[in-house]
Order: structure tokens, then C-alpha cells, then sequence
């Protein structure tokens, strides 16, 4: 590939056109579509011009799309397949065939809509799925209504699964109306394609935002039919607290065939189709755009109970439309399997839909479970449109399978890079914005599990989410472990933003460092009530939501060398780190029948990054030692057994083995991490 300082020009505008449209909503979905530009350029051997086509590549995204994401194919090799077609029958094969059109190493592999692009004969091309346009696509009488919407300037075709045959259909189309400026694809989107990028770019949006007029203008004023009594939005406190009532149960359910994270929004658009009396007809029907059904399965999971319904009553009625889900899903995959398809990936929902609360989404990491919610929206936008102009008609269960389960489409999945330890968990760390907890937050998001920055300052925990990445990474919430109701809004926030929680480490903690005589009972007090009493509280809380999520789970204390040595001059702290250290062996005991390992770690001497050390704790060590403050880390490391400093990052460490997959039978541990100290050993 050349340096982006040698871009062709004609990449060079296909990226800039592809990041305008990718960057508005209303064009397409996230990751949906792709687009296309032909141009000359300098064959490296040769010397000699040839002709290329530079075009989105598999998986990618138009909005950030660059020039490493698109694939480069020689023209004459793209278009010289045709001869050796083999015919709808065997059209897979030509995308293996597709590697043999390559230019020098071809960038990203090419996408399975490549011959579309590279068969028509424009410039350029655009291939997208617009809202409006799909609402075209699977209105019953989508070929009529392109007729009436655009005269001759854009053609009708048939739904056809997306690959070779559908390139040459369109090209031929093209062929046969000159003055047309694109296509809609029955069931899919749209497709435009000019002489130059900017009127290619114009033509699409002229097909997008002209069948989102005509729709707007004569679309009935109900297209979800009337309001259901009692399905309307709940106030806005009132469903979010529902929300997180149900999500533990919701997300258990979802992920009975494999761990999933989880998503919630309660957008009106979603809270509109779920009020409307055909929002159970058309929820059946299911998506219809193979990026959207790809993304959310064939249908949702929509709850028929009332926005009034309870908590109790909602969550046994899911867990029968759940039983039901699954039946249903595995009698449309025996309905349309053959001896070769691949084997059933679950069969769980990805959307459930609560009416008056809103929409769960789920998918192997923060990102893929908002982007199937987003897709879902997409889908309910189609269903507005279509039902507003003729009835919403999606393409049949057959197709849909025929894509959800087509060997392309398998070979896809099997290059997907292996899932890291802690992916698919959510880890709740309290004490999070700085020292140990910000360690063992970093580790975890590291090894890909999203993670929750609970933290007595917000600014900070915040500041710490972002550090990590964006809100499918990690978010900051302020919580007092010494207050119930702050623990139950920040573990609230969790659930809502991810679905549930795996892990949850109480690392929240102070220290004064004194001697019995000096210590006082608002010291003792202190101490006892943000290490003991919080944990508790933490503990108690969380345990709440891993129960109902039957996944399991794992709490870790992050205790000290102190609850088990006498230190000098330290009874309240060592004290209540001897009591979160029995916390362990008491929780382990009666969480074990749920599947929650509850285990704990006992450092010592961590002084760099420490929030304790720096507050004052330190100083007062060091004086107790008789040293610089300065020279405590050191002083430590001296007196262990390795003579190694102890960091954040050794008890982070700790806590991914112990959360992750290796010690799954383990419970009820504590682990020193204190580079040695024999008078602390565990006996």
C-alpha cells in the first residue's frame, strides 16, 4: 500500500465521500454498506498505468473508514471472473476467486459485495442502507412504489442474497437504463453510482432523502396503529429503576448458550413501537436488511405484559417467553438446515423489548451489544416507514437463514481473533480512581472485560473511565461504600450500562496509622465503616444481581498482609482488614451454591500510586520505622523475602488470575502479595 501522502486521487475522494456519508445515520448503519471508486495508478513493475478499484473492505466502517480498510483489486482481473462463473449454484466460490484480482497485497480483504461494484460500469458506487430506503425495500409493493417516487432515475430489484449473481444482475440493469441514477434492492437498501464521487454522493442522498420526503408526506399519521392502554412509557426514574430491576434476570437469559454483555436504552423511538397496538405482529415479522438481522437475530423478545406488570411478574413471564424464544429459534434452524450448514450458534434473543421501559441488547462485548440496539432502531424506522406507504414485508425466514447461516458468512466468524480471558465479564471496582484500584480496573479492561470506576470522588473516577477508553470501555460513578443508596446507584449505572456484573473488588480503603492510646473511636469508626461495613454493604448489594443472573461470578477482597500480622501501631486498620478477610471465607461459603467464587488478597508495602500512602498513612509509617518517607517503598521491599518493591500493578495481577478462567475452583483463598513476609504466612 502506498503512504496516505500518495493516495490516489480517486482513493483519496472515496474516502472522503465514504467518512461524509458513514458520519449521518440517516445514510447507514454503523459498519453497513460500502462504497466504491475506479482509477488509474502506476503499476510498481511495469511502470505502466493500470486500472483499479479501491473499495471498502470486509467489517469495515464508513464514518473512520481509511485508506488500510479498503481492499485494491485490478480491474480487468475483477471483471475477466465472469468468464469463469460457474453460476448462482457454485457464486460463493468467487470469492476465493476474488484474492486472484488482487493489487500488490490487496490491503483488507475484500467484502462479499465486491462484483457489485466492481461489475457496474461507473466510476463510482455506493452501496448503503438508508432507513427510508430500506423501508422501500420491504414495503409489499416496494417495486410500485419506486416507480412512484422516482420515475425512471432509479430501478427496481428483486431481493437476491448479496454476491456475485447480484453484481451482474445490477450491472445489467444499469446497462438497460441509462438515465437511471441507482437502485433499490428489494429487502436490502439502496444502490447509486455515478461518473464522479461528488455525483455519486449526490445521488445517493438524493434517493435517501427523497424517499424520506415522500414518506414523511404521505405516510399515515399512525403507522403502528393506535396507543395500547397501558403500554405506554413509564416516568423516566420509575422505568430506569425497573430497567435495572430486570436486567440481571433479562441478561441470565440472554446468555444461556454463552456469556453476554449487555445494553439498555430507553429511546422514545423504542418506547413509541412498543406502546403502538401492531408492535407484537411486527416484531414477529423481524428484520429484514441482512446487517440488521445479522446483528439482532431474526426477532426480538418482546414482553406481553403491561408497562404496569411487576418486577415478580415481568421476570416469570420472560422466563416462558424465553423457553418459548428458544424453541421457536431451534425449530427455524431444523426448518431451513442442510446436511452443511453450520451448527447452531444459540439460540437465545439478542433484543428483548419491555414495553413502557425500553430495550436490552446483547452481543459478545460493550460495542456489538449497542450497536444491535442501534441496528433494532434502524429496524423500527424501516417498519415506520413501510407501514406508513403498505405493509411491512420483510424477506422470508428461508433468506434470512440462508444469510444467517451461510458458509461466507461462518468463514467470517472463524477469523474473528480469539476472546480475551475477561471478555464478555463486567467487573465493579470501588476505590478505583487511583492507586491499587485504578491498577486492577486497568488489568481488567486490558484483558477485556468492561469495567465500572466506583470511586467517593466522581471527577476522578470519571477522569479514570476515560483513561481506559470510551463508555463501551468503562464509565466513572461516585459511590460512598458507607452508603446504601449510593451503592445502589452506582451499581444501577452498571447494569444499565452493560447489562450485569461479573466481578466486583472491594479495594475502597483508608488508613490512620496509631497506637491503641492514641487510636479513636471516630478513627475506629472510620476505618471499620468504609473497609468492613462497606464491603459488606458492596458485597451485599452485588450479590444480589449475581444471583439473579445465574452466571456465577467472583468478589475479591483486597484485604492486607495486616489481617493476619501484628504490625505495630496500626490496631484499627489491621483490625478491619481481619475482618474483610473472614468476610471472604463466610461469603465463599454462602455464595458457593450460586457459583460465586468470593476469594481475597492480602498486600503489603505498596507505596508508589498508593491513595492510602499519599494521604498521610505513609508519613506516619515512616516515622513509626524511624525513616525518610521517601525511602519507605525500598524499606519495605528490603525486609520481604525476594526484596521486591510490591506495586498496583502485582495485586492486579492477582486478581486477573483469580477472576479468570484458569482458577475457576478456587474460593475461599486469600493471596499473599507481599514479595514474602514469613510472619504473614497463611497457616
Amino acid at each position: 500500500m502506498t503512504s496516505p501522502a500518495a493516495t490516489p486521487p480517486a482513493a483519496a475522494a472515496l474516502i472522503a465521500r465514504s467518512n461524509r456519508l458513514g458520519a449521518d445515520p440517516k445514510n447507514t448503519n454503523y459498519a453497513g454498506g460500502n462504497t466504491s471508486a475506479k482509477g488509474t495508478a502506476t503499476d510498481p513493475v511495469t511502470g505502466e498505468d493500470v486500472e483499479l478499484m479501491w473499495v471498502k473492505g470486509s467489517g469495515g466502517d464508513l464514518g473512520t473508514l481509511t485508506e488500510q480498510g479498503l481492499a485494491v483489486l485490478r480491474l480487468d482481473r475483477m471483471r475477466a471472473l465472469v468468464n469463469v462463473y460457474p453460476g448462482i449454484d457454485h457464486e460463493d466460490e468467487m470469492v476465493a476467486a476474488l484474492d486472484y484480482t488482487l493489487h500488490g497485497k490487496g490491503g483488507a480483504a475484500p467484502s462479499i459485495d465486491t462484483a457489485m461494484h466492481g461489475l457496474v460500469n461507473a466510476a463510482h458506487v455506493d452501496h448503503l442502507h438508508p432507513d427510508s430506503g430500506i423501508a422501500i425495500a420491504t414495503a409489499a409493493d416496494g417495486e410500485e412504489l419506486t416507480t412512484k417516487i422516482f420515475g425512471d432515475k432509479v430501478v427496481w430489484v428483486p431481493w437476491r442474497r448479496p454476491g456475485f449473481q447480484l453484481g451482474l444482475d445490477i450491472a445489467a440493469i444499469k446497462e438497460a437504463n441509462p438515465q437511471a441514477v441507482g437502485c433499490i434492492l428489494g429487502g436490502h437498501g439502496i444502490t447509486a453510482w455515478g461518473d464522479t464521487s461528488e455525483e455519486t454522493e449526490a445521488n445517493s442522498l438524493w434517493i435517501i432523502n427523497t424517499a424520506a420526503d415522500y414518506i414523511e408526506a404521505n405516510g399515515k399519521a399512525d403507522p403502528f396503529g393506535p396507543a395500547l392502554d397501558g403500554y405506554g412509557a413509564l416516568p423516566a426514574a420509575e422505568r430506569r429503576a425497573k430497567a435495572a430491576a430486570l436486567a440481571p434476570t433479562i441478561r441470565g437469559l440472554a446468555s444461556t448458550d454463552k456469556p453476554l454483555v449487555g445494553s439498555f436504552t430507553d429511546a422514545d423511538v423504542v418506547l413509541d413501537f412498543l406502546a403502538s397496538a401492531e408492535h407484537p405482529r411486527l416484531g414477529a415479522l423481524g428484520t429484514s436488511c441482512p446487517d440488521h438481522f445479522l446483528r439482532t437475530k431474526v426477532k426480538p423478545l418482546i414482553l406481553d405484559l403491561p408497562a404496569s406488570a411487576s418486577v415478580e411478574e415481568s421476570i416469570n413471564r420472560l422466563h416462558e417467553l424465553h423457553a418459548e424464544y428458544r424453541a421457536d429459534y431451534q425449530a427455524y434452524y431444523d426448518a431451513h438446515a442442510t446436511a452443511d450448514s453450520p451448527a447452531l450458534r444459540g439460540a437465545d434473543p439478542a433484543i428483548v423489548l419491555i414495553p413502557g421501559v425500553g430495550m436490552f441488547s446483547f452481543g459478545g462485548n460493550k460495542q456489538t451489544a449497542r450497536v444491535a440496539g442501534e441496528f433494532y432502531i434502524n429496524a423500527i424506522n424501516v417498519m415506520r416507514g413501510a407501514e406508513s406507504l403498505s405493509t411491512y414485508s420483510p424477506i422470508s425466514d428461508a433468506e434470512k437463514f440462508r444469510i444467517e447461516y451461510w458458509a461466507l458468512e461462518e468463514a467470517k466468524l472463524q477469523r474473528l481473533p480469539k476472546p480475551k480471558s475477561h471478555a464478555s465479564r463486567v467487573a465493579f471496582v470501588t476505590g478505583a480512581a487511583s492507586g491499587i484500584g485504578k491498577a486492577i480496573a486497568t488489568r481488567l479492561a486490558a484483558e477485556g472485560a468492561c469495567v465500572v470506576i466506583a470511586d467517593l470522588d466522581l471527577e476522578k473516577a470519571q477522569a479514570a473511565a476515560a483513561e481506559l477508553g470510551n463508555t463501551d470501555v468503562a464509565i466513572g460513578v461516585q459511590v460512598n461504600v458507607t452508603d446504601e443508596a449510593q451503592i445502589a446507584a452506582g451499581l444501577e449505572a452498571a447494569v444499565l450500562a452493560f447489562g450485569g456484573v461479573d466481578i466486583v473488588v472491594n479495594n475502597a480503603g483508608l488508613s490512620l496509622s496509631k497506637p491503641l492510646l492514641d487510636t479513636t473511636e471516630a478513627d475506629w469508626d472510620l476505618q471499620h465503616n468504609v473497609m468492613a461495613k462497606g464491603s459488606f454493604l458492596v458485597s451485599k448489594a452485588a450479590a444480589r444481581i449475581l444471583i439473579d443472573q445465574k452466571l456465577g461470578g467472583d468478589v475479591i477482597y483486597i484485604s492486607s498482609k495486616n489481617s493476619v500480622f501484628a504490625g505495630p501501631n496500626n490496631i484499627a486498620y489491621s483490625a478491619t482488614k481481619a475482618d474483610q478477610a473472614h468476610q471472604v471465607r463466610l461469603l465463599a461459603v454462602e455464595l458457593g451454591e450460586h457459583g460465586v467464587k468470593v476469594n481475597g488478597i492480602n498486600p503489603d508495602g505498596v507505596v508508589r500510586g498508593s491513595g492510602i500512602f499519599a494521604s498521610g498513612w505513609g508519613a506516619n509509617r515512616a516515622k513509626t520505622y524511624g525513616i525518610d518517607e521517601d525511602n519507605l517503598g525500598e524499606f519495605y521491599a528490603q525486609r520481604t523475602i525476594l526484596k521486591r518493591e510490591v506495586l498496583p500493578e502485582n495485586v492486579a495481577n492477582a486478581v486477573a488470575v483469580l477472576t479468570g478462567p484458569d482458577l475457576s475452583h478456587t474460593t475461599g483463598l486469600h493471596i499473599p502479595v507481599d514479595a514474602g513476609v514469613a510472619a504473614a504466612f497463611l497457616r
